[in-house]
């Protein structure tokens, strides 16, 4: 036979008190004498009663729940900003909930108000492509939040980000470098911040040594299959490109097959290098070369970040968020012609 569960009001009634009372004791919102709760504690332990995680959260009006909303868990930088939040969220009490979302959902109003139904204590966000409207909603929540990647800004105090500006500085000056001379870029989506702030670094480094040259940038989605066709229909109007800085290692990658498809040789003929520092830049043929963000230390610093902002406490932690330029064989076998 199934054991029956204890309940609160079996507690309240071993012990002679209210079930009011055992309820104060247990989520310590109201004073109770210290016999009485040294009582309650007691006949707890023997009748090894757990208290209902959701209850005392609606009663605290505190769920000890973060969410993390990322716009594609297809990519493998999510995955790896996943376990880090995870890691760090469990260290500090906290649970994650994963949200996989779409622009459309992230553009609707009611998608944030299901927050607050939620009892979520915070959420950290990896997307921001929505109207001014949206972000009166989000803002109305008055729920705290933290912006990372795609929605980070690298001066906001509620993001956690890198220098993207730095970073396509660090990737078009390699390949000028290594002798390319007409270096296109293809960037993320316009309507993000580190979209913007990558192609102000490519179009000031190839301003700075080409002054004479115009920028060559076409838009894409940070989708592989979106690398591979801006990367067809780039080569077609500009044959003669021998470098390309793309804005993320999964667009570098469906830009390697867009090559291949082409019969055009990578790095003999054309050097390619990446955003992101993702684990499968290591296992294409050739190995891309990167700029690659500390993904881990992103997702701690994002959730010691969010749980100050929720416990309002101070922050103290410092966190190495430094971008690295990576050398692979996709730019290192580079043959100037």
């Amino acid at each position: 036979m199934n054991k029956k569960k204890v309940t609160i009001r079996d507690v309240a009634k071993e012990a002679g008190v209210s079930v009011a009372t055992v309820s104060r004791f247990i989520n310590k919102i109201s004073y109770i004498s210290q016999e009485t709760e040294q009582k309650i504690q007691e006949v707890m332990k023997r009748l090894d009663y757990q208290p209902n995680e959701v209850a005392r959260g609606l009663a605290k009006q505190k769920s000890n729940t973060i969410a993390l909303i990322i716009p594609d868990i297809t990519n493998p930088f999510f995955p790896e900003l996943v376990i880090a939040i995870e890691d760090s969220a469990k260290q500090k009490g906290y649970n994650l909930i994963l949200v996989n979302s779409h622009d459309a959902d992230l553009k609707n109003p009611n998608f944030w108000k299901e927050f607050q139904s939620r009892y979520i204590d915070g959420f950290i966000l990896a997307s921001f492509d929505f109207n001014e409207e949206v972000l009166n909603s989000i803002e109305k929540l008055k729920i705290p939040f933290v912006k990372v990647d795609r929605a980070a800004d690298f001066q906001s105090t509620d993001s956690i980000g890198v220098d993207n500006y730095q970073g396509a500085v660090m990737a078009v000056e390699h390949l000028i470098e290594i002798g390319c001379r007409k270096i296109a870029h293809i960037s993320g989506p316009a309507s993000f911040s580190p979209s913007i702030d990558r192609i102000r670094g490519y179009k000031d480094t190839i301003s700075k040594i080409f002054p004479h040259q115009e920028p060559i940038i076409y838009q894409g989605d940070f989708s592989m299959e979106g690398g591979k066709q801006v990367t067809l229909r780039m080569m077609e109007e500009y044959p003669d490109i021998d470098g390309i800085f793309l804005a993320n290692d999964m667009m570098a990658i469906g830009s390697l097959k867009a090559l291949k498809i082409l019969n055009i040789q990578v790095p003999a003929d054309l050097a390619l290098i990446g955003f992101d520092g993702i684990k499968i830049t290591e296992m294409v043929e050739p190995e891309l070369s990167t700029i690659t963000q500390p993904i881990y230390n992103i997702g701690v610093a994002a959730t010691n970040k969010l749980i100050h902002f929720i416990e309002q406490t101070t922050e103290t932690n410092q966190y190495d968020l430094d971008l690295r330029l990576i050398k692979r064989e996709s730019t290192l076998g580079f043959k100037r012609k």
